[in-house]
């Protein structure tokens, strides 16, 4: 089983997304099933099979957090490591080639977020990040070509 890495934060957010799906999002869609059905013949019934297309989405969805908040491991603050690249490190990076300084935060796949600086332990930057020290030089490849960091630092 996969360990998901939340903040305490994420997982109060998806606790309560989780309990919104189960309360409101499958009231709502029984609801539209059963307007759809109103509409008389199931088998030409463009309404009803879209429902239910939301329907197995919704339950989808609510699995998937279950799971991951079955499997999560929650990161403590004090647990971060300054001296090595881990779960939960902002860490300060130089780009060699744009000769610019870049920072990202590492935080697991469910609150990874590119445009905000927050990368998944489980993408290529990420991934290639952990376990790194101040001063190391890393290259990594990507689809796009590689990308060549020194850390800087890590917080």
């Amino acid at each position: 089983m996969e360990i998901h890495y939340l903040t305490a934060e994420g997982k109060k957010e998806l606790e309560e997304k989780l309990q919104y799906y189960k309360t409101e999002k499958r009231k709502e869609v029984t609801e539209k099933i059963v307007r759809a059905r109103e509409f008389g013949d199931l088998s030409e019934n463009s309404e009803y099979d879209s429902a239910k297309e939301l329907q197995a989405q919704i339950e989808a969805e609510i699995a998937e957090m279950e799971d991951i908040l079955l499997s999560c491991k929650v990161i403590s603050k004090k647990e971060i490591k300054t001296d090595e690249v881990s779960v939960g490190s902002t860490v300060k990076l130089y780009d060699e080639e744009f000769d610019e300084e870049i920072e990202y935060k590492i935080l697991g796949t469910t609150e990874s977020n590119p445009a905000k600086g927050i990368i998944s332990n489980h993408s290529p930057v990420g991934n290639a990040l952990i376990g790194k020290k101040v001063g190391d030089k890393i290259s990594i490849k990507l689809p796009t070509g590689a990308v060549n960091y020194k850390i800087l630092e890590i917080k």
